[in-house]
């Protein structure tokens, strides 16, 4: 599995871009720039059939609509994050960023624990809130897309409207305890491990001995 990666948008947010058969791959978010990104594509011949985003603040959805409009990729959210696709408010938009918001106009919801296949590879989706009432995690392979739900030795931000420090506590407990070990890709900052974070997050250290 191929995995390229640019950091796009006002905050820098990170773009995955998952070859999922030759030719062709998915975006995980897209924060903005979208030219950056559709020059990306055009200048590796990849096809972009889907975009899948770990939640819908707008740095992590601010360059999905031209992109979609462009591509015709699908576009998959979280049902309870559904509604900040076209929420200048709900999105953050209005209170954290200087660049026009453009809602996004077609979407497909996905709700609870499911899978997106595309192309040869097979996405789980983890339903992960805390960050927002729908954030969640992408599973491929051995590769974990963590959005804003885990960082490294850190994870999200708790205090923003429909946030929620209990929920995030839930979806802690849910990563630390997935079978195995993956590479965990972040939407922002620098790639980590699980097993890494289960040993050095503060934020797992109660998890730590439970159930191991």
């Amino acid at each position: 599995m191929k995995i390229h990666h640019l950091q796009l948008g006002p905050l820098r947010a990170n773009c995955y871009i998952v070859e999922t058969a030759p030719g062709r791959c998915v975006a995980v978010d897209i924060g903005g720039d979208s030219r950056l990104l559709l020059e990306f594509l055009k200048m590796k011949k990849l096809r972009l059939s889907k975009i899948l985003l770990t939640h819908g603040h707008f740095d992590h959805i601010g360059g999905v609509e031209e992109v979609r409009s462009i591509t015709g990729a699908e576009v998959y959210i979280h049902e309870l994050d559904a509604h900040m696709l076209t929420s200048e408010v709900h999105s953050l938009a209005s209170d954290m960023s200087f660049v026009k918001f453009t809602p996004v106009t077609d979407w497909t919801c996905v709700y609870g624990d499911c899978y997106i296949n595309d192309g040869e590879l097979e996405f789980r989706v983890l339903h992960t809130p805390g960050h927002s009432q729908g954030s969640v995690c992408y599973v491929c392979g051995d590769a974990l897309f963590s959005g804003d739900t885990l960082f490294c030795c850190s994870v999200g931000r708790t205090d923003f409207p429909h946030s929620s420090a209990s929920a995030m506590t839930y979806s802690l407990n849910k990563l630390y305890h997935l079978d195995g070990d993956y590479k965990v890709y972040p939407g922002h900052n620098e790639t980590t491990t699980l097993d890494y974070e289960r040993g050095s997050n503060p934020y797992m250290k109660q998890f730590r001995g439970k159930n191991d």
